[in-house]
């Protein structure tokens, strides 16, 4: 299961959605209440594997005594036409759960492939590749656990677990080392402070800022920076990266690096699920 989510009641308000005020009307027409199917859940795309709890939560809520045999575990990277999960079960059941087992599966894996992608080309470097909260609203909670899936670690999950001070925080405050000052105040332990020029990160840092987030810097300015920050506190790069650019933006030995379009913008995995009758 996954730690700080409701399987039970996303499996059920999806369904409802899906079924709005009525029944399946396609299945309770055309397939006979007592048919049963067997279903293989397979992928045409090679992928990292994210979701298939989920997947068979749906499942189960409609048919509690489905047989559900996982082929694969989440987090694995598997090659196009590999089998992810065995299903048995009522016919109507199955289908009606078709549609909503396979959008979380496609959409949790295809964050879980990028991921991997952006985290295989950093490899060796020691940076440390981060999501962010440019997730669905309503399902941040499962996007990253797709990444973690795909090998990268979770930023902060929301607005409370730590303090990110940006540029429209430091325009309200007056200047950063206020911005900070006024966060240690508070209590706030963990404090990123985003800096967008080098001239902001001795202020930031010595007003206490525990990490500092190196915003849409290029490569030759991040080394800079990072030479200021000389070990004091973590340095994030953030903003411009993509696979073409993250190799270089690993190697000005940044601590983190962390990319908005993990959960953004990710492609769906292509995910089938093809029935027999049994």
């Amino acid at each position: 299961m996954i730690e700080g989510f409701d399987i039970s009641a996303f499996v059920r308000a999806t369904l409802a959605e899906d079924l709005g005020p009525g029944v399946d009307v396609t299945s309770e027409a055309v397939i006979p209440a007592d048919a049963r199917f067997d279903a293989l859940m397979a992928t045409r795309d090679a992928i990292t594997v994210a979701g298939l709890d989920i997947a068979a939560a749906f499942f189960r809520h409609l048919d509690p005594a489905a047989t559900i045999e996982p082929l694969v575990e989440d987090g694995m990277r598997v090659s196009s036409g590999t089998g992810l999960m065995r299903i048995n079960g009522l016919a109507r059941a199955l289908l009606t759960a078709e549609r909503s087992a396979l959008n979380t599966v496609q959409h949790l894996s295809g964050i879980a492939t990028m991921t991997s992608l952006y985290v295989d080309r950093i490899a060796g470097t020691g940076a440390v590749l981060l999501d962010t909260r440019k997730t669905l609203p309503g399902l941040r909670v499962l996007e990253k656990y797709a990444t973690r899936m795909g090998g990268a670690r979770n930023h902060r999950m929301g607005l409370w677990d730590a303090a990110m001070i940006k540029d429209n925080h430091v325009a309200v405050a007056g200047d950063v080392a206020e911005a900070v000052r006024r966060a240690r105040t508070a209590g706030i332990a963990e404090i990123i402070v985003e800096v967008d020029r080098v001239d902001q990160i001795e202020p930031a840092i010595s007003a206490g800022a525990t990490r500092l987030l190196l915003d849409n810097m290029p490569a030759a300015v991040l080394r800079d920076a990072v030479g200021l920050i000389n070990g004091r506190v973590p340095a994030e790069a953030s903003g411009g990266v993509s696979l073409e650019t993250i190799r270089d933006i690993a190697g000005t030995g940044v601590d983190f690096i962390s990319v908005g379009r993990l959960t953004q913008s990710a492609p769906a995995a292509d995910i089938g699920l093809d029935f027999a009758l049994a």
